[in-house]
């Protein structure tokens, strides 16, 4: 292996690590932000829809019984407030129906119609061909490396692992 550090000081191998960390920083949230614009535009273009109008039909789509609102806003992680009005347009649309759930007045549950499901399947397969598109430039190969590197101390949350500096 290449020792990328060789004929320069500790400290200045220190700051140009935190430098390098900084730029893979920026330059991961520029491709995110790209990625992201770009699936909000065709999104809207192609279906007259919005990424979070998509996230909460996904979310729904991966559970066959249905959400409680709480439940939908914690897999989202955004608060009540954000997806009531989304569900509100679905339901107005015919494509999410609500149950109450039995013993708790209070809480609804929130599912897929069969014209909701459908719909997703297919907005949700275009949207995979949009992914692939924007990805074309990596491989397999190349994908399973990037994101093995980006795991690497790092857990589900975004946070530090287990006894690693917080």
């Amino acid at each position: 292996m290449i020792d990328l550090h060789a004929g320069i000081s500790e400290s200045e191998a220190i700051d140009s690590d935190e430098k390098q960390r900084l730029r893979l920083w920026l330059r991961l949230l520029k491709v995110s932000r790209h990625i992201e614009g770009e699936l909000r535009e065709r999104l809207r273009r192609q279906f007259g829809s919005t990424l979070p109008r998509f996230d909460v039909l996904a979310a729904l789509f991966r559970s066959d019984t249905g959400l409680k609102m709480s439940e939908l806003s914690s897999a989202l992680r955004v608060s009540n407030g954000n997806v009531t009005g989304i569900i509100e347009r679905l339901v107005g649309e015919g494509l999410v129906e609500r149950e109450a759930i039995p013993g708790d007045r209070r809480a609804m549950r929130v599912k897929l119609t069969k014209e909701g499901r459908s719909d997703f399947s297919h907005m949700a397969e275009v949207h995979r061909g949009w992914i692939n598109e924007l990805l074309a430039g990596i491989d397999a190969a190349d994908a399973e490396l990037i994101s093995q590197l980006l795991d690497m101390g790092l857990v589900s949350d975004g946070g530090p692992k287990d006894g690693e500096n917080k």
